[in-house]
Order: structure tokens, then C-alpha cells, then sequence
């Protein structure tokens, strides 16, 4: 069952880009509009899951949630950017597999998740293989010639390598900043660290928006018809977002998984988004990559299942 949760962000995720560019709009109006649906889960989960059950709220908390809550908005909002220039089947496996591989190791190296070599060994497998993976899936034609699409997709990478870092500093905000800010072990351990984990949710969502204005004032200029029926479309993604949030939040929370399982098994999402962006948004593929994408995915699969038995695969070597 643990294992199934901790799936369950990777498929509300590797989904959003395919809301996204069904509901329309510009990198701003579906940035502003997840945030709004993300901050409008938030207080339901405030008020009908945190206040009912008592749990903690203060000023450390909300801290954390809010810089968590920002630093989300700057990796959401440069994927869209991303996702406008590369398309959808390309750059979510490319900004998966970099989170992939930052959150895994910042969750094994910083907070010491991965305590003996081979569980490192088996750790490192495991990423190997979703990385082989995902490469295969966003494989381009190497005899593609369109100048335009190539420059196109070149202008994605710096916008994705941003989407990356914001991404890894949402993933390792909360665990880190517990131990920065020396949050009460009482609170980080209440209900098997499920309480702490889910009481940032409400901050997060309001540090979501704010980053969100941040994004759409600070860098994509894009003011104009910031409120628009697209931008409230993606209030739905929002809540698909938050889903996987509280999903993911539960997953970091469980002593069996941790930081760099969980968020390692979060960003599977690309599979998703590959055969969305070919099935559902019909970005076109040739044979020889449709054949790529398949093992890529199997392979993808094969390191997921390392990495969800690390104990298991650790004592085998």
C-alpha cells in the first residue's frame, strides 16, 4: 500500500502538463491557475484535516511551508515555459529525470537517508536505470533537419534547468528546514511524521500564489489577461497537483520510504507524460521512437522497482 501512495504523485503530476495544454492559456495564466486550485485544496485541508486533528501550526511551520510554496511556483512555472518550447512528450521526461536524480542524491547525501554502501549501490542502479529510461523516451529523430524545432527545444533547457532546481528545492524544503529551524522533535514525530508533513500544506498553497505573482511579474511579464477563463481552467490542475502533494507529503513521512524513494518514485511521472503528449495531445512520433519509448518505459519500470525495495536489492549485494 505504501508503495501505491507513493505512485500516486507521479501520475497526478506526469498529467499536468496534458491539463495544461488542454485548458490553454500562456506560461502565466497556467502557473497563476494551479496555484489558485493548489491554495483552494490547501485551506480545505486546513480546515476539515488539520484543525479537526489539532495539529500544530506556527510560525516555523508556516515558514517552511511558504519558502516551500515558492520555490514550487519556480519550478512549476519554468516547466511550463519549457513545455511551450519543447512540447509536452519531451520536456517532462527531461525535467523528471533531472529531479530524479537531484532529489534522490540530495535526499541520500544531506539528509542521510542512504546509510551503507550498498544501499548506495543499489540506490545509484536504480537511478541509472530511470535515467536510461527516460533518455529513450524524449530520444528525438536523429535525422530531424528542422532548424526551428531544434532551436526551439534548445531554448527549453534553460528554462528546464531552472524548473530543476526550483523542483529540488520544493522536494527537500520541508525536511531540511525542520532540522535548520530546529523544529520540536515532538512535532516532526507526531503521528509517525505524517502531522508535520501535512500541516505545511495550508502555508505552501499561500506561498504557491505569492511565487506565482512573483513568476508572472518578475519574469515572464505577461500581465495582461493574467485572470482569464484558461486561468481558471487550471484551477482543476491544481487540485490534480495537490493530490499528489498530500500524496507524496505521506510518502516522505513513512520511516519504509523516505526523502529520496518517494520523491525518486514521484517523478515516474514523465511515463505519463510521454504517452499523453503522443495519445492525448497527439505530438507525432516515428516508429523507431515509438519502439524506444517502450523499453524506455520497461527499463524506467525496472529501476522504479529497485528503488521501491532498496532494503531487499541492498542485501543481495
Amino acid at each position: 500500500m505504501a508503495i501505491l501512495i507513493a505512485l500516486i504523485p507521479s501520475l497526478c503530476w506526469g498529467s499536468i502538463g496534458l491539463f495544461s495544454t488542454k485548458f490553454g492559456g500562456n506560461s502565466s495564466q497556467q502557473t497563476l491557475g494551479l496555484t489558485f486550485g493548489g491554495l483552494i485544496f490547501g485551506i480545505l485541508t486546513y480546515f476539515f484535516w488539520v484543525l479537526p486533528h489539532g495539529y500544530v501550526m506556527n510560525g516555523k511551520i508556516i515558514l517552511i511551508g511558504l519558502i516551500s510554496g515558492i520555490l514550487w511556483t519556480v519550478g512549476q512555472g519554468f516547466q511550463f515555459v519549457a513545455i511551450k518550447s519543447m512540447g509536452v512528450s519531451r520536456a517532462v521526461p527531461l525535467s523528471m529525470t533531472s529531479q530524479i536524480v537531484g532529489n534522490a542524491l540530495l535526499g541520500a547525501a544531506i539528509l542521510g537517508e542512504w546509510k551503507n554502501i550498498q544501499t548506495w549501490t543499489a540506490g545509484i542502479v536504480g537511478i541509472i536505470l530511470i535515467v536510461i529510461g527516460a533518455i529513450w523516451i524524449q530520444t528525438k529523430e536523429k535525422s530531424s533537419k528542422d532548424d526551428s524545432s531544434k532551436k526551439s527545444s534548445a531554448s527549453g533547457y534553460i528554462p528546464l534547468t531552472f524548473s530543476t532546481l526550483g523542483f529540488m528545492g520544493y522536494f527537500i524544503a520541508p525536511k531540511l528546514l525542520q532540522q535548520w529551524l530546529n523544529v520540536s522533535t515532538s512535532v516532526i514525530n507526531a503521528d509517525h511524521g505524517v502531522q508535520y508533513m501535512i500541516s505545511i500544506i495550508f502555508p505552501q498553497s499561500v506561498g504557491m500564489v505569492i511565487g506565482g505573482f512573483l513568476f508572472v511579474y518578475l519574469i515572464t511579464h505577461e500581465t495582461k489577461n493574467m485572470f482569464s477563463a484558461s486561468t481558471y481552467k487550471n484551477c482543476i490542475t491544481g487540485f490534480i497537483w495537490a493530490i499528489g502533494n498530500v500524496a507524496l507529503f505521506v510518502s516522505i513521512a513513512n520511516p519504509n520510504l523516505g526523502q529520496a524513494v518517494s520523491s525518486t518514485l514521484s517523478s515516474l511521472g514523465f511515463i505519463v507524460g510521454a504517452f499523453g503528449g503522443i495519445f492525448i495531445l497527439h505530438e507525432t512520433k516515428t516508429s523507431h521512437q515509438m519502439k524506444l519509448i517502450t523499453a524506455g518505459t520497461a527499463i524506467a519500470v525496472l529501476g522504479a522497482v529497485v528503488m521501491s525495495n532498496l532494503s531487499y536489492f541492498a542485501q543481495l549485494l
